[in-house]
């Protein structure tokens, strides 16, 4: 019998895909319209193929010399953010106690710099951190620390990376922490029949099973650390000079400052492109080790394959000469 298939539920997804086509496939296109066309204004465009990009892969042009310094910006702030944020998560997540009342007390302690909206962890920060009235500005000043990071390149970027761990590091440390919870206490039960030590049980046990939701959360820190727009924004406005002028800000300056439009819709689209190819190296790796941690799983721990309904072979067959 040929079964009948009803594609009346295709009609529930249509609004979906309207919503999706509004929002996001028509600004896209909206975008590569412009990425290749000039104006001269008065709203009339001319064909200009590639040659926007073109300029901006160039960095010997003026607008590549440009792209490839914020972009190298970005790079860096992301490289410091993920070498700071990961280690300090984890340490944070180990710290935490796994049982008790005080467990959604300090959850609920780590959760609350991630409900502050972005342009407010800016505003705070540009106020904490003034010479003037700021806290931590005339601390610095008064124990003799030369700090404005208004004037100065380094305080400004130590601000900024400051201001970014103290917001984002309760990430990491959340996702590690209920990698933590997953782990069965017979782990640890046999590891203390052993007389393993605590960095021999972080890294042969803890270590290895928050490997998937440390990948997430690497991905995701990659991801907000290099798409950074609205605190340092909110905070230095990109300077002093060029210093903090990452490539989201300077798209915005590129195109609602200068209104050149055609330069800033090629840079935005090998922003985005350059994003989702982060994004697919990461989840093609997260694949990869997710296999691999099963095929070991399954060889090295009958126990665990046998939990999964698929007992070794090497298992079952004393098992079956026993019963016979």
């Amino acid at each position: 019998m040929t079964k009948t298939v009803n594609q009346k539920a295709w009609l529930l997804v249509l609004p979906v895909f309207a919503v999706v086509a509004f929002s996001a496939v028509l600004p896209l296109m909206t975008v590569v319209n412009y990425s290749v066309q000039d104006t001269f204004g008065n709203n009339q465009f001319f064909w200009n193929g590639i040659g926007w990009f073109q300029e901006l892969l160039d960095p010997s042009s003026q607008f590549g010399e440009r792209f490839f310094d914020s972009l190298w910006r970005n790079l860096l702030f992301s490289a410091i953010i993920l070498a700071i944020e990961v280690p300090l998560g984890i340490a944070v997540a180990l710290s935490m106690p796994r049982e008790g009342r005080s467990v959604a007390f300090c959850l609920v302690l780590m959760a609350l710099p991630l409900l502050i909206p972005w342009n407010v962890v800016g505003t705070i920060w540009q106020v904490f951190a003034r010479t003037d009235i700021g806290l931590l500005g005339s601390f610095l000043n008064r124990i003799g620390i030369d700090y404005n990071y208004a004037g100065s390149a380094l305080a400004a970027w130590v601000t900024i990376v400051t201001m970014d761990v103290w917001h984002w590091t309760s990430l990491v440390a959340l996702l590690c922490y209920a990698g933590l919870k997953s782990i069965p206490d017979a782990y640890y039960q046999a590891a203390r029949i052993d007389g393993a030590s605590q960095w021999a049980i972080f890294r042969t046990i803890q270590l290895p099973k928050m490997r998937r939701v440390l990948l997430i959360a690497v991905l995701l820190r990659f991801m907000d650390s290099f798409m950074i727009y609205t605190e340092p924004f909110v905070l230095t406005g990109g300077g002093p000079g060029n210093a903090t002028t990452f490539l989201s800000i300077d798209l915005v300056k590129l195109a609602l400052g200068q209104f050149d439009l055609g330069r800033a819709a090629a840079m935005s689209l090998v922003y985005n492109l350059i994003i989702l190819s982060v994004c697919w190296v990461f989840y093609t790796v997260m694949t990869n080790v997710d296999a691999g941690s099963r095929t070991v799983s399954a060889e090295s721990d009958p126990a665990d394959a046998a939990a999964a309904g698929s007992l070794p072979p090497a298992t079952t067959i004393p098992l079956d000469r026993r019963a016979a």
